[in-house]
């Protein structure tokens, strides 16, 4: 009988192939820091993905044939999870040596933490800044609208502005490019909610940790590349998706007052929008068209 691994790592893919063979080959170098299982969740990629890694040694692909969303595809690998701890690993990005086992001497060093973030760079080595603090009501009526400045304090609490990603310490909200889970807390909190399809469910998911009375930590030593954006960008309707799992988000964690917070500050996002767009064409310059995304805004002013 095959022994548990001691960590799950899970790895959403969606149209990364080349990406995901370099993901891939850092875990597997990474086994001589843990024993590890890894299941890839392909989310109907037409670039061969889930060919491209069929066939590596301890490596289980699940092939989903329509696009679920980041979500439902980190979902569907923690759901096959086994071991103590489950690594949430994006296609876009790379474990460098000795960051796992970074992260797993973390979290077991101190028993009151659920979960651990590395430090992410950029390809070039770059520090690649993502820790942000949990949103707030106030933080939809600021973050991308014209009120901005008004809310400058704000912004900067749940921007993180200041953070030392050279030390060790708290984070409210690290990015889930890479985030070591422990178990018994995934177990605690569920799984991340499938309401928001694409984004925020992380963000959820490190508010109900919080909830729980577990820490998150930042790893400096742990450091892991990350191809920012490389799924993302494909989507058709990134803004739109965006704000509707906003949207969600807040109204799952802030019930009706949440939810019109968030329409207020897409509205207001609408609004800088149109405005830009009208200060173009008067400077006689190229100009997006405002149908499109005022049908999107009276959709998602519907839900």
């Amino acid at each position: 009988m095959t022994a548990a691994p001691e960590v799950t790592v899970v790895v959403p893919s969606w149209n990364t192939r080349e990406l995901l063979r370099a993901c891939l080959a850092s875990v597997a170098a990474a086994a001589n820091e843990a024993h590890l299982a890894t299941v890839v969740v392909d989310d109907a990629s037409e670039d061969g993905s889930a060919d491209a890694v069929a066939e590596l040694p301890g490596v289980e692909v699940v092939r989903h044939a329509d696009n679920r969303g980041f979500t439902r595809a980190c979902n569907a690998g923690l759901e096959r999870a086994r071991g103590e701890f489950v690594l949430l690993l994006n296609a876009d990005a790379e474990l460098r040596p000795g960051a796992l086992r970074a992260l797993l001497d973390r979290l077991r060093a101190d028993a009151s933490l659920g979960a651990a973030a590395p430090r992410l760079v950029n390809p070039d080595g770059s520090p690649q800044p993502g820790h942000m603090a949990l949103p707030r009501l106030r933080t939809a009526l600021a973050f991308g609208t014209p009120l901005a400045g008004l809310f400058r304090a704000e912004l900067d609490r749940y921007e993180a502005a200041g953070f030392d990603y050279d030390r060790a310490g708290p984070v409210e909200q690290p990015p889930a490019a890479c985030l070591l889970l422990r178990r018994a807390a995934l177990d605690r909190v569920g799984l991340l909610d499938e309401r928001m399809r694409v984004f925020f469910s992380d963000v959820d998911l490190c508010a109900r940790l919080r909830d729980a009375g577990l820490g998150l930590a930042h790893v400096p030593e742990a450091e892991v590349v990350h191809h920012l954006g490389r799924s993302t960008s494909q989507l058709p309707d990134f803004v739109a998706t965006w704000h509707a799992d906003r949207l969600a988000y807040y109204r799952a964690r802030f019930g009706a007052r949440g939810a019109l917070a968030a329409k207020a500050g897409t509205c207001l996002a609408w609004l800088g929008f149109a405005g830009r767009q009208a200060a173009r064409r008067l400077r006689g310059r190229a100009a997006e068209p405002l149908a499109p995304t005022a049908r999107a805004l009276s959709t998602l002013l519907r839900r």
